[in-house]
């Protein structure tokens, strides 16, 4: 798998060094891009690492550009991991409406396995993420792939929440800014799994983080759950819902930290404002 991983950039970056590769997928079908931070730390072995899912329009270069998180991650000791949000290529474009806009698009993967075609084909960011680009970084890289937190922002807040917890005990520590918490019942997430899931509206719950936190039987994430929130965010009402995911997370007895700022956005002047804050939480469960 590794051999046909290609480094595209190198940076020099906080006494570590910023990266960005591309790799051909088996379980995509076409080539992915990533980007990784190492820290000073990796110099010496392999480090502990927290993969962050970005939003709707993102890619691989959004949050290592925009989140300024590379500085406190090099005095951590914490790798840092930045999948692209969707399958690109030829392949993808000539899908309907796959150009037009993110519906079930360029940057709207929703980091699920789709079951419709033509989705299906391509759209595996799951099974991707979970089980080849961890192991890929972990084999070709110095990171320690048993030491994995993961956390995102908006629709990747959304994917970090469901992958999490459906997979148990793959990623150590989690949280997330303005995450999409329950996507059964907002526009974005009723558009993109009617698209990728079908009409059924009961195959969606696996895939929702309100309805997957019910159905815990014990507190997934001990520790807690960190999720930040602005106040002044225009999609809160009517797409983030984080007052359902507050509720599940009690109904289950998870432990949750719901900071609600006033004045701020869903952009990643927000994300810079509070990053500092989700890496010690990740760095206390890492290392």
């Amino acid at each position: 798998m590794t051999d046909s991983l290609k480094t595209l950039s190198e940076h020099r970056c906080f006494g570590g060094m910023q990266s960005f590769h591309e790799h051909a997928s088996r379980e995509i079908g076409l080539p992915m891009r990533f980007s990784v931070f190492l820290p000073p730390q990796a110099e010496q072995g392999p480090v502990p690492a927290l993969m962050y899912l970005a939003g709707l329009t993102c890619n691989e270069e959004t949050f290592m550009v925009k989140a300024g998180a590379q500085r406190m991650a090099a005095e951590l000791g914490l790798a840092l991991i930045a999948p692209d949000t969707s399958p690109r290529g030829a392949a993808v474009e000539s899908l309907p409406g796959a150009s037009a806009s993110w519906d079930f698009g360029i940057g709207a993967g929703f980091y699920l396995d789709a079951t419709e075609a033509p989705w299906a084909q391509h759209w595996r960011m799951e099974s991707y993420l979970v089980h080849e680009l961890l192991p890929l970084v972990a084999q070709a890289l110095p990171i320690d792939g048993q030491r994995i937190g993961l956390f995102g922002h908006s629709m990747g807040g959304h994917g970090a929440f469901t992958l999490a917890l459906r997979h148990p005990g793959r990623f150590k520590s989690l949280s997330a800014f303005a995450p999409i918490c329950a996507p059964t019942q907002c526009p974005w997430g009723e558009k993109a799994f009617g698209g990728y899931l079908g009409a059924e509206r009961s195959a969606w719950l696996a895939h929702d983080a309100c309805a997957l936190m019910q159905s815990q039987t014990a507190p997934p994430y001990p520790a807690g759950i960190l999720v930040d929130q602005g106040l002044a965010d225009k999609f809160l009402a009517e797409q983030l819902h984080p007052h359902l995911f507050e509720a599940a997370c009690r109904a289950a007895g998870q432990p949750l930290q719901l900071r609600r700022h006033a004045g701020y956005d869903h952009g990643y002047y927000f994300i810079q404002s509070f990053m500092a804050d989700h890496l010690r939480h990740h760095a206390g469960a890492l290392t």
